[in-house]
């Protein structure tokens, strides 16, 4: 049980450290921004258990573009009780038209390696003879050891080419990632590019105006049937937003089995799957927008 005044003096230092850390927090990141950018899909795909979902009667595809840069990677889930071959020859992802392949033709490569490590030493030594500090005659023997540190390692590497064609079986999935959407900052009169807080916009944009439009096209085939079963989710950018570093971030005490933690986790706000971001910082660039 704690004395009252220690209880006092604890509260005290705790309200002091988060004082300090707030203090640390804002100084370190006056010169951190967030470009924001929302999105909407086309009508085929719905939002579940925080995620874009996509459906037919034999798989279920889902995504989760919050990540920097947007992350277009989707995780495929055979619905059915045989396997699904999804062809990634045969899928792609399009940005404002440009198609990229899922299937790039790579070869991949994993290698172990271990070692021991010896020492293999030889002494040398002979007789020296010399008037000692008595001015006695003296005979002394000295001796030198050379000693080499011998490495011996050995190991193997496995090289294997990327899947044209990747099996999924029976009621589970795959995470297919390749692509981020986007990395380049879009720049408007409209938007501040260092906003404060109450400079904050939001440039909106429709279909046909919008900077960013991207898909999936993807093909796969029941069973090992010749016969492509092929889609498309789409999506675009919807609104963009420049935001300070402070309006992005939340200050929690984690707590587990009713202990709290003494140090505070950092959250991002407004997560969505629908939403991505771009960090970037103020350096010595002079431009408003």
């Amino acid at each position: 049980m704690f004395h009252p005044i220690t209880l006092k003096k604890m509260k005290i230092q705790k309200f002091l450290l988060i004082a300090l850390i707030l203090v640390l927090f804002t100084s370190c990141m006056k010169s951190s921004y967030f470009q924001v950018y929302k999105t909407a899909t086309s009508d085929k795909l719905v939002l579940k258990e925080n995620l874009l979902v996509y459906e037919d009667e034999n798989c279920k595809v889902s995504y989760n573009l919050w990540n920097e840069g947007g992350n277009i990677g989707f995780q495929f889930f055979n619905k059915k009780d045989k396997n699904i071959y999804l062809n990634l020859e045969e899928s792609f992802f399009i940005l404002n038209g440009v198609s990229y392949n899922y299937y790039r033709n790579r070869v991949f490569t994993n290698s172990t390696r271990s070692g021991t490590l010896a020492s293999r030493g030889r002494t040398a030594s002979k007789s020296v003879t010399g008037i000692n500090y008595l001015d006695l005659l003296q005979t002394n023997t000295i001796s030198a050891t050379n000693t080499v540190e011998l490495m011996s390692s050995s190991g193997f590497s496995v090289s294997f080419n990327e899947e044209k064609i990747s099996c999924i079986p029976s009621k589970t999935s795959k995470i297919i990632s390749e692509y981020n959407i986007n990395e380049k900052l879009f720049s408007d009169c409209s938007l501040f590019k260092y906003p404060s807080r109450n400079k904050i916009k939001t440039k909106t944009f429709l279909k046909t105006e919008s900077p960013l439009v991207f898909s999936n096209r993807i093909a796969y085939t029941l069973g090992q049937t010749d016969s492509l079963i092929k889609f498309e989710n789409e999506f675009y950018v919807t609104e963009i937003s420049n935001l300070p570093e402070s309006e992005m971030i939340n200050i929690k005490y984690d707590e587990y089995c009713g202990q709290e933690s003494r140090m505070p986790t950092y959250y991002l706000k407004n997560v969505s799957p629908d939403k991505f971001y771009i960090k970037y910082n103020k350096g010595n660039d002079a431009w408003k927008h």
